[in-house]
């Protein structure tokens, strides 16, 4: 069977982070993605990331987020370059770009700049700070966006400092937006006939992930505030708590569970206190609830606490890195893939958390700077000779 964006071509001038991870799943669900490399400058930055590389221009850091993709290397300051390009987009869907604000522009890689080339062209602009405004030639970075948006100051112990989140969130959400609005602005360029400009920016995503602490602040000009525990802020339990071998998440977020909670724990007693009663006595008295179940909690190992509550109450263990991925739930979810790598011989990337009719979706190395522009030229209609006239001339 046909993955679901088979026959569906995007021309990417991506690299780094958000945009790759954006066209990396889109590309996962069969769609052409042709990475546009300027091959002067040893194409997408994120191919010498290190610590770990893979040979000249390629590394792990690189293959995370560009698999199952074509690379075309080729310089669209060129008139050919740009001759190339507007062929390419003639036969394309979409044109995604993550460069800063005021570079779509300057690269005549918008809608007013394509739709001769092609009416039914999506132009699709991810940037830090959007196409307009005082910010359109600021650069940023995902840590700038949870510094300004309110992620930091959220997240970590009440009385440390503000702390971003572990991983690129704002970079991968913003490169999913993205995606999702290309999308869908294919699907009406092929009902209209007219393609047209969608934009997103990582602060605008960022701000909009703050949802519902955003809309409490906004409409009843309440703060949200860390709490200690990595606590939610406003349904109690809901944190983490110490286990005799490690920590677990417990997450009693209706009046059913936290009934659970208290008879698993053979404990009737704290639900019948007054502090502990519904959820208003627990979110007053968070504090108090969390010295009365820690020395419960402690008395067993966290993998004791899941069995007893798994398939009942919410609950998880909180896992260093290395045992999330050894976790074997990992292993019989498939959510681990090899391919084969020229240098790495075997190289082990992450599955899509996206199943097409109950399958894991596969997954095929990176590609090599340039190493589909020949086949891509030929496919637009050069032969050998004006395709090495071209790389004489450093086009590609």
């Amino acid at each position: 069977m046909a993955k679901p964006l088979e026959g569906v071509r995007i021309v990417a001038v991506e690299h780094y982070g958000a945009g790759p991870y954006g066209t990396m799943h889109l590309a996962d669900m069969g769609a052409d993605v042709i990475k546009i490399e300027n091959p002067s400058v040893g194409g997408d930055t994120s191919r010498g990331v290190g610590p770990f590389t893979l040979g000249k221009g390629d590394s792990e850091f690189y293959q995370s987020l560009n698999r199952n993709k074509r690379s075309l290397a080729v310089d669209l300051k060129a008139p050919e370059g740009r001759k190339i390009f507007e062929e390419l987009v003639a036969k394309s869907d979409a044109v995604l770009n993550n460069l800063r604000g005021d570079q779509p522009e300057k690269l005549k890689i918008t809608y007013p700049h394509l739709k001769a080339v092609n009416r039914k062209i999506v132009c699709a602009h991810l940037s830090a700070y959007g196409r307009e405004g005082p910010r359109v030639t600021w650069p940023g970075y995902d840590y700038l966006m949870q510094g300004e948006t309110g992620f930091m100051y959220l997240t970590g112990e009440p009385d440390g400092p503000p702390t971003r989140m572990g991983l690129s969130v704002v970079d991968w959400t913003s490169g999913i937006t993205c995606a999702l609005a290309m999308v869908s602005a294919i699907l009406s360029a092929r009902t209209t006939g007219e393609g047209r400009d969608v934009d997103v920016s990582l602060f605008d995503t960022a701000l909009f992930q703050t949802s519902y602490p955003a809309v409490w602040y906004l409409n009843e000009g309440y703060k949200t505030e860390r709490l200690s525990r990595s606590a939610h802020p406003s349904l109690v339990p809901s944190q983490l708590y110490t286990a005799k071998d490690g920590w677990i998440y417990l997450m009693g977020l209706t009046d059913k569970f936290w009934e659970l909670i208290i008879a698993e724990i053979k404990r009737p007693d704290i639900g019948r206190n007054p502090d502990f009663v519904d959820f208003a006595a627990r979110r007053k008295n968070r504090e108090k609830l969390t010295q009365v179940l820690d020395p419960v909690f402690a008395t067993r190992t966290v993998q004791d606490w899941i069995d007893t509550f798994a398939g009942k109450v919410p609950i998880g263990p909180v896992y260093d890195l290395d045992r999330a991925l050894d976790n074997p739930y990992v292993k019989e979810r498939g959510l681990i893939q090899s391919t084969p790598h020229p240098e790495k011989g075997e190289l082990r990337l992450l599955s899509s958390p996206i199943r097409d009719n109950g399958k894991t979706l596969p997954v095929k190395a990176a590609p090599k700077l340039g190493a589909d522009t020949d086949a891509i030229l030929h496919e637009l209609g050069y032969d050998s000779a004006a395709i090495a006239s071209l790389r004489d001339k450093k086009v590609v």
